[in-house]
């Protein structure tokens, strides 16, 4: 380097970058993991930025800083808390396991901030730092981080696909269309009825996610170095907690047990398992849509979505469901991310896990891209698709298994034959029933009625 200052630790002097705000032991990290290019996520920095803000806090009421020493943290640390020094948090993913790189990333560029704009001498270990470990600090990060971004952005986002689903269902409960079981035809439901199974998915996302924030929410800072808290005031966990929850409007609590939340990753694993739930239901919902717009000719062509860009770059006119195949890869990464946090939970040994970083980068990812994929998914699919009803109606009409309505009077036998005829003949059901059922065609169009067929029970002639 030809521009840079000579930083120390405890294993000696380093060069770092004279523009640098971080110190010895970001520099080693970065030198260490040329691995990805990945670097730890917004959302996690930020959390890393309110849990110094409100450690020097608590620290101060506690009486183990100045004044001056804790305004000067609380005041650098909000900053990297709010974004203003991203850049300054190089360090890969792919790092230490505890997160410890990532930690003194953060000690170190609030130190040097927060000695640099005030009067204040602050250490990163001995005043930044002071109460903590890496050890609680990360997963606590994670946690924070975690609750943050699904309070924040993804529910708020499934509440809005969710109310964008039950509107289009109320717009169509009259629309009665082809059920399909095995992708085949099936008695007839009506696209309210459709609709509503997708937003009663949606729904029941909602309500896991928030049944596990309340695990979440629960935090290991203050265990320190092991669980034990020790070179940690007894009253910094509850302190710290209370700090956490007057900074960010949720209820932060400490962990009923530290070394629960120290060695193993149980909350990410739960809330992952919930987004992967989320995943596998939108990606149904996005392959119905996938199916129902198929066509527009040779398919379903059951609905068009709203066309967004040309489909192709050599068949003219093409037109493809973009939105829900985004959506799809969205889920299909989700479920991969889940995997990657399924086997991080397995690696606590003893009292600490040890694949931190990357779960925290994988759930925060998990959580960003659904919110951000569900509002498009609302927005530029759900809310815009137009129902194309004579192509419903001419399928309708024509489905065999109407039939099924007439086994209470005919029989399935009898029902089963008349079906196979208008296969065959590829005749309306209604008019080939009147040549062999002897029910009139009045009988028939009451039993036969496709709309009255979707709210179920026995129809009598």
């Amino acid at each position: 380097m030809t521009n840079f200052r000579t930083e120390h630790d405890s294993m000696g002097e380093l060069k770092v970058p004279a523009d640098a705000l971080w110190g010895a032991q970001t520099q080693r990290a970065v030198e260490n993991f040329p691995i990805s290019g990945l670097a730890m996520p917004r959302e996690f920095i930020r959390a890393l930025g309110l849990i110094k803000a409100c450690g020097a806090s608590a620290n101060l009421k506690l009486g183990h800083l100045k004044s001056a020493q804790a305004a000067a943290i609380r005041k650098a640390a909000q900053r990297v808390a709010d974004g203003e020094f991203d850049a300054q948090f190089p360090i890969d993913v792919f790092q230490t396991g505890s997160g410890t790189s990532s930690n003194m990333n953060a000690n170190e560029v609030i130190a040097h901030v927060a000695t640099r704009d005030s009067k204040a001498k602050i250490h990163p270990n001995d005043h930044v730092n002071y109460g903590q470990s890496s050890n609680d600090v990360i997963p606590a990060a994670i946690q924070v981080s975690a609750a943050l971004a699904a309070h924040e952005q993804l529910l708020p986002a499934l509440k809005h696909l969710r109310k964008a689903i039950d509107r289009r269902a109320r717009e169509l409960k009259g629309i009665a269309k082809t059920g399909r079981t095995h992708l085949m035809d099936a008695m007839p439901v009506t696209f309210g009825q459709e609709l509503s199974g997708w937003a009663a998915q949606v729904g029941s996302a909602i309500e896991r996610i928030g049944d596990c924030m309340k695990r979440l929410r629960r935090l290991p800072q203050g265990g320190t170095a092991v669980g034990t808290g020790i070179n940690a005031d007894p009253k910094f966990a509850r302190t710290v907690c209370a700090e956490l929850s007057k900074a960010t409007g949720l209820k932060f609590t400490p962990s009923d047990n530290f070394f629960e939340g120290m060695s193993s990753q149980d909350a990410a694993v739960e809330l992952s398992g919930q987004l992967k739930t989320l995943a596998c239901s939108l990606m149904k919902i996005s392959n119905d849509l996938r199916w129902m717009n198929s066509g527009p000719l040779a398919g379903l062509g059951e609905i068009e979505l709203p066309a967004l860009q040309p489909g192709s770059s050599i068949m003219p006119g093409k037109v493809n469901p973009v939105v829900p195949e985004a959506m799809t890869m969205v889920c299909a990464q989700v479920i991969g991310n889940d995997a990657v946090i399924t086997i991080g939970g397995q690696a606590g040994n003893f009292q600490l896990n040890v694949m931190l970083p990357v779960i925290a980068y994988n759930l925060l990812q998990s959580i960003v891209i659904l919110a951000n994929a569900s509002r498009l998914l609302a927005d530029k699919a759900i809310a815009g698709f137009k129902v194309n009803k004579a192509r419903v109606d001419e399928a309708l009409a024509l489905n065999p298994i109407l039939v099924t309505a007439l086994n209470p009077v005919i029989g399935y036998e009898k029902g089963a034959a008349i079906a196979k005829q208008a296969y065959k003949q590829k005749r309306p059901i209604l008019d080939v029933a009147l040549e062999q059922s002897g029910l009139s065609k009045q009988q028939l169009q009451k039993l036969l009625d496709p709309v009255a067929l979707t709210r179920g029970g026995i129809h009598e002639t």
